[in-house]
């Protein structure tokens, strides 16, 4: 008979992922024996102890080679909603989705069988100058948008008579008009502070206290961001700039004695920015947790822009750690033959991940503590970012390298600490060996169908890398209806962005491509439309959207993505990238309000169709 120490020591723990978790919250790997000896604690032992302390294994387990991924994950993908929650439309809403609207969502993407809610960047955007609405170009990445407060879901709200009307006009509109919707949420938001600050409204979800913790967590952060706001407010009032570069130069450096002047002048006007601060936080945190309420095992996926406005908040406050006369571009390409200025601010290399709590790690915590995954947009920035001076064009522009390793080891910290997957968009002109880190490092590859291509045509599904999120396509491109018909193309000719004769090639190569897509589908089993037809009736397409989703979560990508815009067939992009003032970028909304989401056929079977190929396992 053999010795039992010996068969005990035969059966330890096999599972690195569970080891490392189980340490991670205090849990010793062996035990002694009577002898002195130590045994290894047992798996079954393990995850009885981390359910003990209230640890969710499945959602939380270690991966120490990368970035977190859910024990889950190991077992069957997953697919998701992905939205700019400017757009949704509901009965109750202020003509711009908001943050109840999302938790709605959430509710509706869980019955659907989904497992995240994707959304564009919610960041803190220039109150003063709501026209500036990219949710690309925020004035601070570490603050939220206000914007999307659901007023009416603040205890002890009553709209004047006047407020309904306004409210009306605005959820009655196509476009988004974030001038409108800013003065009437200010406005209301104003006077239903000062009426909680006078005590006049009682309630037991904002406790006066909470407020007072909030505010000393947020810090100097938090205290300069408000500050900004105010005297932004006050510029524009007086015929000003929204932005500080263009403010009286004795306002342009917070550590000013001018600064600390108007501070103490207006310390009940910054509390109000403050104070819409913490009723963002509080409405987000409420949608992450409906999220989970409904389901969705990863939850909210949010995504963070590559930068922020040269004239915002965080340059202002903390211009120490930015770029000072330079800003974030792209060099001349086949979509922008003169390059790009994105007129973005970029971290210092040297500072951008400095110190214990480095600039970059402090950004995207403000991110991870909402999310079950964040997406880096133009990951190439992890490794370099092309700098344009300010007194130049992008001709004059040029690579500059960033701290690549510390970057990632920033990610993966924080993705641990947040339980949070980390997507990188790499996509482009990508610096050699970065998507092999990227991929060392658990972060998944952004992979669109429609640049998934080869020599051959488009790559068939089960080609595309597990570790991936699949999508047919994102925010700068038409939807699916607008791509067959070579509505991007049109619009690159519209906008002036290309030279006539590459249009024309364009043109050409989407004739090719539709031939292509339609021998993919075939190959694949589905009967595909005819590609000579530009324009396809109702039925047609949608089968179209129906077999090319399912086509692609056939793939083996971790998680695929399906826009709800392409659901509801939108006619307009929500972006024409490199476009301004020539079409409504950002402000589109959606065709189909929220109530009515559920009984879209298109949306029925999509859903329907994704469930069967990637069912939830438990």
């Amino acid at each position: 008979m053999p010795d039992e120490k010996q068969s005990r020591t035969k059966t330890a723990p096999s599972d690195p992922a569970l080891d490392a978790l189980a340490q991670s919250h205090g849990i010793a790997p062996t035990r002694p024996e009577p002898d002195g000896t130590e045994v290894p604690v047992s798996d079954e032992t393990k995850r009885k102890l981390l359910a003990a302390l209230n640890v969710d294994i499945e959602a939380e387990k270690l991966d120490g080679s990368g970035c977190f991924l859910p024990d889950f994950l190991r077992d069957a993908p997953v697919w998701g909603i992905s939205v700019q929650l400017y757009e949704l439309q509901s009965p109750r809403n202020w003509g711009i989705g908001d943050f109840a609207d999302l938790s709605e969502l959430c509710a509706m993407a869980g019955d659907w069988g989904a497992d995240f809610v994707g959304l564009n960047p919610l960041h803190a955007p220039f109150l003063a100058d709501p026209a500036r609405c990219s949710p690309y170009e925020p004035s601070n990445k570490r603050w939220l948008n206000p914007l999307y407060i659901a007023v009416d879901r603040l205890e002890e709200w009553t709209g004047s008579e006047e407020d309904i009307d306004a409210i009306a006009a605005l959820r009655s509109a196509d476009l988004v008009d974030y001038r409108k919707v800013a003065d009437l949420k200010m406005t209301v938001l104003r006077r239903y502070w000062q009426d909680w600050r006078g005590g006049n409204i009682k309630t037991s979800l904002l406790d006066a206290s909470k407020f007072e913790q909030f505010e000393l967590a947020g810090g100097e952060s938090l205290r300069l961001h408000a500050l900004f706001e105010v005297i932004s407010a006050e510029q524009v009032r007086t015929g000003g700039s929204a932005g500080w570069r263009n403010w009286p130069e004795e306002l342009q450096d917070p550590q000013n004695a001018a600064v600390r002047e108007f501070a103490q002048s207006r310390l009940s006007e910054t509390e109000f920015y403050i104070w819409l601060q913490w009723i963002a936080h509080l409405q987000l945190e409420e949608a992450a947790q409906a999220a989970r309420h409904a389901g969705l095992r990863i939850g909210l996926y949010l995504d963070l822009a590559v930068g922020e406005a040269l004239d915002g908040s965080a340059t202002w406050s903390e211009r120490d750690v930015y770029v000072a006369s330079a800003s974030v571009g792209g060099p001349p390409d086949p979509w922008a033959i003169t390059g790009q200025d994105w007129r973005l601010a970029a971290y210092l290399p040297n500072r951008i991940a400095d110190g214990e709590l480095s600039p970059y790690r402090s950004m995207i915590d403000s991110a991870m503590r909402y999310a079950g995954a964040i997406r880096i947009d133009h990951a190439a920035a992890l490794s370099r970012l092309f700098l344009v001076p300010f007194d130049g064009t992008p001709a004059d522009g040029a690579y500059v390298d960033y701290p690549k390793a510390d970057l990632i080891k920033v990610l993966q910290e924080a993705s641990h600490a947040h339980r949070s997957i980390v997507i990188g968009e790499d996509l482009g002109n990508l610096p050699e060996g970065l998507k092999e880190d990227l991929q060392d490092a658990n972060i998944l590859s952004y992979r669109i169908f429609s640049y998934e291509k080869d020599d051959d045509g488009f790559i068939p599904a089960e080609d595309y890398p597990e570790l991936a999120l699949a999508c047919v396509s994102t925010h700068d491109h038409q939807t699916l209806e607008g791509w067959w018909k070579g509505a991007d193309v049109q619009a690159r000719i519209d906008h002036d962005l290309v030279p006539a004769a590459l249009a024309q090639k364009d043109l050409d190569l989407r004739k090719q491509e539709r031939r292509e897509i339609c021998e993919l589908l075939e190959s694949a089993g589905f009967k595909a439309p005819d590609p000579q037809e530009l324009k396809l009736d109702s039925q047609e397409l949608d089968r179209f959207i129906i077999d090319l989703h399912t086509l692609l979560a056939q793939s083996p990508s971790l998680l695929f993505s399906v826009r709800l815009a392409d659901l509801t067939k939108e006619p307009q992009p929500t972006n024409i990238p490199g476009t301004s003032t020539s079409h409504p970028n950002w402000r589109t909304r959606l065709s189909v309000t929220l109530d009515d989401l559920d009984e879209l056929p298109l949306v029925q079977d999509v859903t329907d169709a994704l469930r069967r190929v990637r069912p939830k396992s438990f």
